[in-house]
């Protein structure tokens, strides 16, 4: 057993999921830092010990690797949003994708998976159209820190979009009993939307006068406009997509647009079949299926995210929308569709679920996934279920972190 305070000189073997570097003690464990790259070699120091495997802060970089870079943000190391500024973009895709390889052949049973297309943000700074702050006790604008609950009040941050970047600098809070966190959105043209996470059912005393921007308030006893629009409008390859505040929308429109096209690339369509969208949201994919097709069926269980699919979609005749669980709906309807798309939340498929997108028997199935763990647990269900995987991407929604 080591002791805190001592520390060891270790070879980086490579990163895993969880933003964290790898490499092996003297004694053969598995030792895990932050802020290391693969092929350095650096002095670690212990901080928690475990019988299989010990986390380690570092002490020091002794052989730099050449993907090292300064990072950009002032809070980085304090701050647990972003991961690898340390490294170089390029780096960071090429380990991501690496780390989805690992993913597959250790939780998925998947050894021989298709090569991976690598499909890098265009942007890899200043690209978020969603940000979350949680405040302080002063009522500043803060994030977490990592590997805590204590929140810092934040000076800079070059993961959102410019529009937001403008305007959170401005938006001065005097403690609010009830308010625990805030976010900020900002969709086509620009247009702001602050969203106020309440305990309180009653409205906010909030004011934010010459801020150009609409304010929704979401409590225990549902939404409450205090000003502006409780809408925003979010444009995807040309397409715009009406997003209620509560709804969920991919972060970085950018690789929204990037994402589609590959899905609609990689399937094969025609005007005979029938197609699944499965965690629908606002109608993100179906809006651009939904011509190439005879029939597509939607399944979402939020009332927001519905509403925006039934606005969103209303043009097209082929189109059914379901509200309700996705594993009730997908075991009690034989749809018997020609493709399944499925994006579901983090924690992937449960049991009923699964079952139901196997027994639906499409011959073709699109996951998407933020999660490399879930996702390759599921993969390789679908596999024993007799699907193959056939093509596989890594599009990445979330650079400097290692989401």
């Amino acid at each position: 057993m080591h002791t805190m305070i001592d520390t060891f000189e270790v070879r980086i073997e490579r990163l895993v999921y969880g933003g964290e570097a790898m490499g092996r003690l003297p004694d053969g464990r598995a030792v895990f830092v932050p802020f290391a790259i693969p092929g350095e070699m650096v002095r670690l120091r212990v901080v928690e010990e475990k019988p299989r495997y010990t986390r380690a802060e570092l002490v020091d970089v002794l052989e730099t690797s050449a993907s090292r870079v300064k990072p950009r943000c002032m809070h980085f190391t304090t701050c647990g949003g972003c991961h690898y500024q340390h490294m170089d973009y390029a780096a960071q895709v090429e380990a991501k994708s690496a780390i989805l390889v690992e993913q597959l052949e250790r939780i998925g049973s998947l050894p021989c998976s298709p090569p991976i297309e690598a499909l890098a943000s265009p942007e890899p700074w200043y690209y978020r159209n969603h940000v979350q702050f949680h405040l302080t006790r002063e009522g500043k604008l803060g994030f977490q820190k990592a590997h805590s609950n204590q929140t810092f009040a934040v000076q800079e941050c070059h993961l959102p979009e410019p529009g937001i970047n403008r305007i959170w600098p401005q938006v001065d809070i005097e403690p609010i009993p009830g308010l625990v966190r805030l976010s900020l959105r900002v969709g086509k043209d620009e247009d702001l939307m602050l969203i106020l996470e309440s305990t309180q059912p009653q409205p906010l005393d909030f004011s934010i006068e010459d801020l150009p921007i609409s304010v929704i308030q979401m409590g225990p006893g549902g939404n409450v406009l205090l000003a502006g629009s409780d809408l925003i409008q979010m444009q995807v390859s040309g397409r715009d997509f009406r997003v209620s505040g509560h709804s969920f929308f991919q972060v970085n429109t950018l690789q929204a647009n990037t994402m589609v096209s590959y899905i609609m690339e990689a399937i094969t369509l025609d005007q005979t079949m029938t197609v699944l969208d499965v965690y629908a949201g606002v109608g993100l994919f179906s809006a651009f299926l939904a011509p190439n097709m005879k029939n597509l069926v939607a399944i979402e269980l939020s009332s927001q995210a519905c509403e925006d699919f039934a606005v969103n979609l209303d043009e097209f005749e082929n189109v059914s929308l379901y509200k309700a669980p996705a594993a009730d709906v997908l075991n009690d309807v034989s749809f018997n569709p020609d493709v399944i798309i499925m994006d579901p939340p983090r924690e992937g498929l449960d049991a009923k679920t699964m079952r139901g997108v196997l027994n639906q028997g499409a011959s073709q199935l699109v996951y998407v996934s933020c999660d490399p763990a879930t996702m390759a647990r599921d993969a390789g269900r679908l596999v024993e279920g007799g699907h193959a995987l056939e093509k596989l991407a890594m599009v990445d929604m979330f650079p400097q972190t290692y989401h």
